[in-house]
C-alpha cells in the first residue's frame, strides 16, 4: 500500500481494542510482546517505520514500566494511547501519573477512539462512524476541563480523524467555561487555546469539511497526514484528494514536513533512505 501511493514511511501502532482485556497480567504481557514486535519492524525496516508503545492501562504502575522500556530500550517514537480503557477515560485523575511522566518526557502521544463504555445508541451502524468521532471529543473535553492540558504542555498530542467532531464544537466545548465556570480548570488558558497546540492527523478525514473546520481551530503546521489503513482503503491515484486544493508546499508539509514535530527521528531516517 505504502509503494503503490508513494508513502516513503509510516508510524505504526496497535489499533482498538488495545491490550486491555480486563486481565491486568495479561494486558501486560500483551503490551510487552506488541512493543517489542513494532521495534522488531522498525529495526528491519529503519527508514520505513516507526513505532508506537502500546500501555497496559489502566495498571498505572504497569504503564510507567512500559513508557520506560518502550522509550528507552525499544527507542520507540513514542505512544498510543485510547479514549478510555474499561470506561476509564484518558483524562481521568487515576491516569495522572501516566500523563505526567509521558509530559515529563516531551513525549509523542497518539490519542485514537475505542469502543465506547456503552451501547451504541444506532446499534446497525459501524462504531466508526459517528460514536470513534464522538470518543476521540469526549477525550479531549476531560484533557481541557479535567486540568490534563494544562497541567502536562509538553504533551505532542495527536488526535485521530482530524480530532473527532471537537474542531466543529470548538466553540460549544470553550462556551462551558462561561456558562458552567466551576467546571473550568483553576488557570486554564481556555478550551481554544489548547485545541490550538494540538495535532491532527486526516486519516478517514480526508474530506474538505472536515478539513475547513479543523483549519479553524488550529494552524496548519498541527496537520498531518494520516491513513487510517488497513480499516479504510485508500483512493486509486491522490490518497488525500481533499488537501489537493492546499497548494505545493503546503500540502508537502501535511504529506511529511509536519510530521517532524511529532517524529523528527523517523523522518531523519526516511530522508537518509531516500538519499541512499
Amino acid at each position: 500500500m505504502m509503494d503503490r501511493h508513494d508513502i516513503s514511511a509510516s508510524v505504526i501502532s496497535l489499533p482498538p481494542p488495545g491490550v486491555f482485556f480486563g486481565d491486568a497480567t495479561v494486558s501486560s504481557r500483551l503490551a510487552r510482546e506488541v512493543n517489542e514486535d513494532i521495534a522488531e519492524i522498525v529495526r528491519a525496516h529503519p527508514t520505513r517505520f516507526g513505532g508506537l508503545a502500546s500501555l497496559p492501562l489502566p495498571d498505572v504502575d504497569a504503564a510507567l514500566n512500559e513508557i520506560a522500556y518502550a522509550l528507552d530500550e525499544l527507542e520507540l517514537e513514542g505512544v498510543a494511547l485510547l479514549s478510555n480503557v474499561g470506561g476509564m477515560y484518558v483524562g481521568d485523575p487515576a491516569f495522572a501519573p501516566v500523563l505526567d511522566e509521558l509530559h515529563r518526557r516531551g513525549a509523542y502521544v497518539f490519542l485514537h477512539p475505542q469502543v465506547p463504555p456503552y451501547a451504541a445508541p444506532l446499534a446497525q451502524y459501524p462504531v466508526w462512524l459517528a460514536e470513534f468521532p464522538f470518543e476521540t471529543t469526549r477525550a479531549v473535553i476531560d484533557l481541557i476541563y479535567g486540568g490534563t492540558l494544562e497541567r502536562c504542555p509538553n504533551l505532542r498530542l495527536q488526535l485521530a480523524h482530524l480530532g473527532g467532531t471537537a474542531p466543529f464544537i470548538a466553540g460549544r466545548i470553550a462556551s462551558l467555561a462561561d456558562r458552567e465556570p466551576d467546571l473550568a480548570s483553576p488557570g486554564s488558558a481556555g478550551a481554544e487555546a489548547y485545541l490550538r497546540r494540538l495535532f491532527y492527523d486526516t486519516g478517514l478525514s480526508n474530506h474538505a469539511s472536515g478539513l475547513a473546520a479543523t483549519r479553524e481551530v488550529a494552524a496548519i503546521e498541527r496537520i498531518v497526514f494520516g491513513t487510517d489503513w488497513p480499516f479504510a482503503s485508500l483512493p486509486a491515484g491522490d490518497p488525500a484528494p481533499a488537501l489537493a486544493d492546499l497548494g505545493g508546499a503546503v500540502r508537502r508539509g501535511v504529506d511529511a514536513e509536519h510530521a517532524r514535530a511529532l517524529v523528527p527521528r523517523l523522518l531523519d531516517r526516511a530522508v537518509a533512505g531516500a538519499r541512499a
